[in-house]
């Protein structure tokens, strides 16, 4: 048989086209996956491990930041990259094993705002650790977004052995039912949160408060921040020559208040103090050039507070290793 090119290079492409033609779908490409990874980052002060946990976002009105023009804030957050009216503002919480203690700072929100919110426990298992073996939660305040996460769905306790410190001047404000009484009706829910969060821990009397700037447990101490709420408190963990101050809510705009130090927020029960807390925390951390981690900065909200011609400005950390000084195996 005489060989005929035309007729084998046709039977050719023939038999590639049938081919193909029987492989599966997925062979032409992959369906999308949309699920965002697991929100937990760690990292090492001295020899203390910190896990930042992403309990989700939440959108926050720019109408809500108080002693600026809103032409102002839209030009502060549009050279971020960000448009108004709502911006997406992270909520936050960090886990803090010592060693000997393993100590979770804000619970999160649980489901109490959303559906965006509520991932504290999901991460904090996700980063291989169970909320039982939580000895201790230090609260930053007790706004709901950092203390409804220590209950259940059913109101049991989250973190069944775990000891709960909170500032004396939040207990006394929030806590207080006959304080609670005497506020506008619009704020009343916060107080319930507060008080529903706290009961099963008050019952058995594992519900314990601090005064000011005094040490917690070794390598924590606590920093006053008073303002946003009357006992708002950072804490300053320190290991080796190394710290990171965890500040709670000194900042809820990153694009605008570091800018402007100034601007208050709605939510703060004392904005001239609010104000003055954050002026002051933020010089001591550009300073002292001090590692700072916030709950409402973008996670894992961990950086550096640098001094500009005008204002601050934010330095997130890079992404990296975990790295164990040398002669300490993790335990």
């Amino acid at each position: 048989m005489r060989f005929n090119p035309k007729r084998s290079l046709s039977a050719f492409c023939f038999a590639v086209a049938a081919t193909f033609a029987i492989l599966p779908a997925a062979m032409a490409g992959a369906p999308q996956k949309t699920a965002q990874v697991p929100g937990y980052y760690r990292m090492m002060v001295g020899t203390i491990e910190v896990t930042a946990l992403y309990d989700g976002a939440i959108d926050l009105d720019t109408k809500l930041l108080k002693n600026v023009t809103e032409r102002e804030v839209q030009n502060l957050i549009g050279r971020m990259f960000l448009k108004g009216p709502k911006v997406q503002t992270a909520v936050n919480a960090y886990l803090v094993n010592t060693g000997d203690h393993l100590v979770l700072i804000d619970a999160g929100a649980a489901k109490l705002f959303g559906p965006s919110l509520g991932k504290i426990v999901d991460n904090l298992r996700a980063a291989g650790y169970d909320p039982a073996k939580i000895d201790a939660v230090l609260i930053t305040h007790l706004h709901g977004d950092h203390v409804n996460g220590l209950l259940n769905a059913d109101g049991t306790r989250a973190f069944p052995n775990a000891d709960v410190w909170s500032a004396r001047a939040d207990n006394d404000f929030w806590l207080d039912e006959g304080v609670a009484a005497k506020a506008p009706q619009q704020v009343q829910p916060l107080f319930k949160m507060a008080r529903d969060a706290a009961a099963p821990y008050i019952a058995d009397g594992v519900w314990k408060t601090f005064e000011r700037d005094q040490p917690i447990l070794p390598g924590i101490s606590t920093v006053a921040a008073h303002g946003h709420t009357p006992g708002h408190s950072a804490y300053l963990l320190q290991s080796r020559g190394q710290s990171l101050l965890i500040w709670g809510d000194l900042v809820h705009n990153h694009a605008v208040q570091f800018v402007r130090p100034d601007v208050a927020i709605e939510f703060d029960v004392d904005k001239q103090q609010a104000v003055a807390a954050r002026k002051a925390l933020f010089a001591r951390a550009a300073r002292e050039r001090l590692l700072v981690g916030g709950m409402h900065l973008p996670f894992p909200g961990i950086g550096h507070v640098r001094r500009e011609a005008r204002g601050y400005a934010w330095v997130p950390v890079e992404f990296g290793p975990v790295n164990v000084p040398a002669g300490d195996a993790a335990r």
